[in-house]
């Protein structure tokens, strides 16, 4: 493993925490009031994006990372549809 291939895996890693905190947060309290949706349906369509760029590249980082970005970012929408 290079250097670059440890500075990829290891920026996927924090990139895949970056919804992490709202998500434990919204969990915990329940509310989803002070959400914006708008923002992570966005954040949503761009991930899926980055997806189907790092499938194409066959890049497991990038497609990695960013289906657990989305996944993340789905929970979060879930949420703000279930917790009103």
């Amino acid at each position: 493993m290079t250097g670059v291939d440890i500075l990829g895996y290891s920026a996927g890693a924090v990139t895949s925490l970056t919804f992490l905190p709202q998500v434990i947060k919204t969990w915990k309290i329940r509310s989803a009031k002070d959400i914006s949706l708008l923002m992570f349906v966005i954040a949503a369509t761009n991930e899926a994006m980055w997806i189907a760029y790092g499938v194409l590249l066959d890049n497991w980082v990038i497609t990695l990372t960013n289906i657990i970005v989305l996944s993340m970012a789905l929970v979060m929408i879930y949420f703000k549809l279930r917790f009103k």
